[in-house]
């Protein structure tokens, strides 16, 4: 089974791949397009800003690559938040592949960024949260929120309640860090993994 990580040079990937081999996937991380295009599951990870982040994969020519891919594919993190078709932060314009529009954390008294761990509340159940129940612990850093939605799997709340866990046909996100949840982390990479192609 081949995997492709992009490699856009900003935020996690390397804690993406660590997480990778230790369940022994072999993953290749590439910013080629053919490669991407060919390999039987994507994972888009990503730390930073959405206009920069954007700017990067249509500099790669990966924009349409990515939104004509069929196999499985992952966002984590800003990679999810890539996945709709706008965000506020920096007024990007986004993939698509999901509608709505990413919006900054409206929290009063509360720190932003949000950094820590956080519940999750199952919406609704689906292969990838197979084995995660509500009340499971996951890590998160970030400003902007997804909408909820009919592509919400499961919400979690930082001042108000978002899209935690995103899957539409082929397409999927979380906006925690998967690679650094621990247990629950790993169980959803796994069930990623375990899609059916």
């Amino acid at each position: 089974m081949s995997t492709a990580v992009v490699k856009l040079g900003v935020g996690n990937t390397a804690s993406v791949m660590f997480a990778l081999e230790r369940l022994g996937v072999e993953a290749v991380l590439t910013e080629d397009p053919a490669r991407i295009a060919a390999a039987e599951r994507v994972i888009l990870p990503g730390v930073g800003a959405a206009a920069h982040a954007m700017s990067l994969i249509d500099a790669r020519g990966l924009r349409d690559v990515l939104r004509a891919y069929k196999q499985p594919l992952l966002g984590i993190c800003l990679g999810q938040q890539l996945l709709y078709e706008s965000s506020e932060e920096g007024d990007a314009t986004g993939l698509g592949l999901l509608p709505g529009r990413v919006r900054r954390i409206e929290a009063r008294d509360l720190i932003i960024p949000h950094m820590g761990w956080s519940a999750l509340s199952i919406e609704r159940s689906h292969a990838l949260l197979e084995g995660v129940q509500t009340g499971d612990y996951v890590y998160f850093v970030h400003s902007y929120i997804c909408p909820l939605g009919d592509a919400t799997l499961a919400s979690s709340e930082y001042g108000e309640r978002f899209s935690a866990v995103v899957g539409k046909d082929n397409v999927f996100g979380c906006q925690f860090h998967p690679e650094r949840s621990g247990a629950v982390g790993a169980r959803i990479i796994e069930n990623f993994l375990r899609l059916p192609c």
